[in-house]
This record gives C-alpha cells, structure tokens and sequence, in this order.
C-alpha cells in the first residue's frame, strides 16, 4: 500500500534530496583526474576549439591552481600533464607554459572565494550565439540550472591576456555561476569540478536549443517561480556528482582512459 500518495510536493521534494544524499556515492577522485576528464568530456561535448578555452580548479596551496598546458588540446590532458600554476602564472609543478589567458581565472578566483573550478570554452552554439550579442534565454525544464544564473557581457573587451580584461570578466559574471561573452564564449564558475563540468554541457546545450527555437518561432518565458524551484531542485552537489559520474563512465567508453594515470599504466599492461 501507498504511503506517500497525498504527502505535498515539499516533503516530496526533501524526501528525495535525503535519499539522493545516500543513495549517489561520493566519488574517490583527486582533483587532478576530475579536471583531466572533464577536459576529455567537454573535447566530446563538443567544447574543443583547437587550443583555445582553458579549464581551472584550485589546488589545495592557496592562491594556485591546476590547468592545462599550452600547446595541448581537452583530447591530450592527463592527470599527469597537468600543470600547478600560481597566479601569476608562473609554473610551480609540471613541464611547459599555462595559456596566458589563464590570467583572467586568477581574478575571478580573487572576487569569488567560493569558486574552487572554473571553465572558458567557445564551443559552437555558444559562440553563435555570441555573434548575435543576445543573451541566453532559458524557456525548458532540462535547461532551468541556469534560470537567472546566467550573467551576459555584452561588449568584447578583446584578447583575455590583461589585468584589464580580468577586471571587466570578474566583474560581469558577479555572483552567478554562468556567463556569455559576446563575440567570444562562455564562462562557467562553481563550487567544484564536477558542479563546472556539468553546467558547462548544459550550456551548449541550452544555446543550441535556444538557436533551434529561434529559427522557428518566438521564445516563450517559463514562469519565475516554477523556474527557480527547477533550477534549486537540480543544483545540488549529488545531482552534480551523478552527472558527472555518468560522463566519465560515457567518456571511459568512449576510449578516454588514457586521461587517468592508473586506468593508462592497467591497459599498457604495467
């Protein structure tokens, strides 16, 4: 027999978010083979634009932070290839140089102690979108993580490589977790890797959706409330980690093993 069949939508809600918070594991990876297989699965995502974007998370000394090496494509970081960076750049673990337009995350981490992963991309839609100046518009369920979550910079300041442009970046993304950057990108700035990872698929998603409806009609608003209840009930952190469980198990599939150290060294037969 039923028991919850006349329980409210609220207790509905908490009784899941208590069952989800054991129910989803928390995951055994280190910091440095989250952000390698979230290079690996936004390269499938289809956020690679040859060298360009760059992918960041704090590393446990204060005031520095994994990234990418220059030169490398999302289809090449590893665990391993991954450099320790301070904010100046300088590299103080690893081979190689970070992208100089690393310079902008050093201040968003500045303006955003909450912050610990941040991620720059130009995928496609995304950046046709850019193009057109316009804001993202968030009108469908699956898309509300970013309802009023998504700040636009509406103007290009130019290349990210100058104190200047990290000024205008910081300052434009606020406190939301998302940002659209005319004629140029998005920006994605959370609490975690897995959190980052996540809403940066959404993203493109969205602006592709949005892209699709554009062409065919006018883009209708959802309610604000209905709207805020969907973008709270699927921003939370074990949401995040199921997701992101979910991608890696799609990339690891996919032929990404070669991303974590141990999975390379087990297939390499070592």
């Amino acid at each position: 027999m039923a028991d919850t069949m006349t329980t409210a939508k609220a207790d509905l809600v908490d009784l899941a978010q208590r069952r989800m918070s054991t129910a989803i594991p928390d995951n055994g990876w280190t910091i440095r083979q989250k952000l390698a297989l979230t290079c690996r699965i936004l390269f499938d995502a289809g956020h690679d634009s040859g060298l360009a974007g760059q992918i960041t998370a704090r590393a446990e000394r204060p005031g520095t932070y994994y990234t990418q090496r220059l030169g490398l494509g999302f289809d090449e970081i590893t665990e391993d290839n991954l450099l320790l960076v301070d904010e100046d750049l300088n590299v103080l673990d690893g081979e190689g140089m970070a992208n100089p337009a690393n310079r902008f995350h050093s201040w968003v981490y500045r303006a955003r102690p909450d912050v610990a992963c941040i991620i720059h991309t130009h995928p496609p839609h995304i950046s046709a979108l850019s193009m057109l100046e316009t804001p993202l518009a968030v009108s469908h369920m699956d898309l509300t993580p970013l309802y009023d979550d998504c700040a636009f910079l509406e103007s290009w300041p130019g290349i990210p490589v100058g104190n200047e442009e990290g000024g205008i970046i910081s300052a434009a993304l606020g406190d939301k977790r998302a940002l659209l950057l005319a004629h140029h990108g998005m920006l994605v700035a959370t609490g975690g890797v897995e959190e980052s990872c996540t809403l940066a698929v959404l993203f493109e998603r969205a602006a592709r959706l949005q892209l699709l409806a554009s062409a065919a009609g006018r883009i209708q608003e959802i309610p604000a409330a209905l709207a805020r209840e969907a973008h709270d009930w699927t921003s939370t952190p074990k949401r995040s980690q199921a997701n992101f469980a979910y991608y890696v198990r799609r990339a690891l599939r996919a032929g990404h093993g070669d991303a974590l150290a141990t999975v390379a060294r087990t297939e390499g037969g070592a």
